[in-house]
């Protein structure tokens, strides 16, 4: 077994003695280090918190684009328990009209027949068996939305079966038969132009103007010729 001699154990070294003052000035440096360290985090911590990127609002969709999310589901689901089932590529305007006429059980508005004695009349004295129907205001919205949704899911506007020639003369149809039957027009009513009020001339422009001839002035050009 080796032996270590004093020389070589460094733990054999001397040390140096430090005075009880010396210990004392040492914790209290220690201290002002650890307060001024503390200081200094506090201080950075607001600069920290200023440059901290805040994330951007989240964007929650509109009311026309809600409606119009809950009328494509309405209209796939409708697709959907076709009998047979219908895919989209095979839908056309007359499957438009189908779900336009589906639509007519779950109206709320009453359309009188040319029957009823009511026909004609905004508002009815009194109740009639008259169907509730999709008014045309409703139907011509919903067409409005549902034609922007197909073109947003991949469909073409050139194929687009909510434009189709028969469901715009459905919808005129709709319309008039709805006008006369509840005496209600449909038709949009034409802004009348404003009539331009003409402004009084100021003082200086009635000065500048030149002043009319007077039978003076007449008198001496007809001696003049």
């Amino acid at each position: 077994m080796d032996l270590v001699s004093p020389q070589n154990n460094p733990n054999d070294y001397p040390s140096r003695i430090v005075s009880s003052s010396t210990i004392a000035t040492m914790a209290t440096n220690n201290n002002n280090i650890i307060s001024s360290s503390s200081n200094s985090s506090a201080t950075a911590t607001p600069n920290s918190s200023s440059t901290t990127m805040t994330p951007p609002p989240s964007t929650t969709p509109s009311r026309y684009e809600n409606q119009k999310r809950r009328d494509w589901n309405t209209f796939c689901q409708y697709l959907r328990n076709h009998r047979p089932p219908l895919s989209l590529s095979m839908c056309s305007g007359v499957h438009v009209l189908e779900f336009l006429r589906y639509l007519d059980q779950f109206g709320k508005t009453k359309v009188h027949n040319q029957t009823c004695p009511f026909y004609g009349l905004p508002n009815p004295p009194a109740p009639c068996p008259c169907p509730l129907r999709q008014a045309w205001g409703s139907l011509d919205a919903l067409i409005g939305r549902l034609r922007a949704a197909y073109e947003e899911h991949g469909g073409r506007s050139e194929g687009n079966p909510f434009g189709a020639r028969a469901v715009r003369i459905y919808l005129r149809e709709v319309r008039d038969f709805q006008a006369k039957a509840r005496g209600v027009s449909y038709e949009k009513k034409r802004k009348r132009p404003k009539l331009k009020v003409p402004v009084p001339s100021s003082p200086q422009q009635q000065s500048s103007a030149p002043a009319p001839p007077t039978l003076a002035d007449a008198t001496a050009a007809t001696s003049t010729i």
